[in-house]
């Protein structure tokens, strides 16, 4: 069997195809339902231009959904079978607004069933980070990698949502998912060196958002 060598770990090529199946746009989470609050803050006109939504989303993955959702998972991926509920309620708990919790909540069931029918674990209903992390550790996935991929994934939607609603060009939003690359990496480190206890997520205008978001008159999002 091919293997890599990906920031140090070892892995086969069939557990990083695996990966970039379950993080693809075409895994059935429904991903493009949801815009974590940005449809409200393209409406409000807060994001009018590549650079207001890069400023945006590096603040989202350094410091908000992003980051927050990297401890989590790191989180669930290390621990014992009997804690991982206790997680997945810590990550309801900490959800913003009935939309983040709807949109950890339905894309992680909708994760956890499909690795279920597909790879026979059997994950249950959970939190998408959560369900995330259990089905990486099931398959011996390496936690760094899965870790990195995921946050890649939550930023590369975020773009789409946005390339769409403002609109922006398809090559501006690649140009800017390529600039997040070395962003997206650094907080990977950090997340994955931060206890749960320590979970936060400073970034009180993408949570006002998602809370307005509730009450917008016209939306294309689930969120």
């Amino acid at each position: 069997m091919t293997t890599g060598i990906v920031m140090g770990t070892a892995m086969t090529t069939d557990a990083i195809l695996t990966l970039t199946q379950w993080l693809s746009p075409g895994f059935p989470v429904g991903a493009f339902a949801y815009s974590h609050g940005l449809e409200t803050a393209i409406a409000t006109m807060q994001l009018k231009t590549i650079g207001d939504l890069g400023d945006w989303l590096e603040d989202l993955v350094a410091f908000g959904g992003g980051h927050a959702d990297l401890v989590i998972l790191a989180a669930a991926y290390r621990a014992r079978p009997p804690e991982v509920a206790q997680i997945d309620a810590t990550a309801r708990a900490f959800a913003a607004s009935a939309d983040r919790l709807l949109e950890t909540d339905q894309q992680g069931a909708a994760f956890a069933r499909t690795v279920d029918a597909v790879w026979g674990t059997d994950l249950g209903p959970l939190t998408y980070p959560v369900a995330v992390a259990r089905a990486a550790r099931s398959q011996d996935i390496a936690l760094d990698v899965t870790a990195r991929m995921y946050l890649h994934a939550f930023a590369a939607n975020l773009i789409s949502a946005s390339v769409r609603l403002v609109p922006l060009g398809q090559t501006d939003g690649q140009r800017l998912l390529a600039t997040l690359a070395p962003l997206i990496t650094a907080t990977t480190e950090r997340a994955l060196a931060t206890a749960l206890d320590d979970l936060a997520a400073p970034c009180f205008a993408a949570d006002i958002a998602a809370m307005q978001h509730e009450i917008l008159y016209s939306k294309v999002f689930r969120t």
